[in-house]
């Protein structure tokens, strides 16, 4: 198993760094959840993630975009259909979102319990 970079300074070329900002953010791991299994709309991926505003589901998804982790594909349809789904780069976070799923799930627990001690 890889082992965390261990550096004093963890600039913007931190590959930490870079990897909780594509996946950090209040929304961000569950619109990627969604799109792990298969392409959505955006009417979709809306409905599917409660409290986020059109406007975020539009910003998080340009950044997503952006940095290489989704596709965004337009059909030019009237009503415009826009279709988004994960690049090559965006499937190999599933695995890094299970595991923290997966800690969550067992530690979670015992987490809040040594919280609210």
């Amino acid at each position: 198993m890889a082992r965390l970079t261990q550096t004093t300074n963890c600039d913007e070329q931190c590959p930490l760094r870079r990897t909780l900002e594509v996946i950090g953010g209040k929304y961000t791991p569950f619109i990627l959840a969604e799109l792990f299994s298969g392409t959505k709309r955006f009417g979709e991926l809306r409905r599917s993630v409660p409290g986020l505003s059109p406007k975020t589901l539009s910003e998080k998804l340009k950044e997503l975009a952006d940095k290489g982790i989704i596709d965004r594909i337009s059909y030019p349809e009237v009503p415009p259909k826009v279709e988004y789904s994960l690049t090559e780069r965006g499937t190999k976070l599933e695995l890094i979102l299970l595991e923290l799923q997966q800690f969550w799930s067992e530690q979670g627990e015992e987490i809040q319990q040594t919280t609210k001690e």
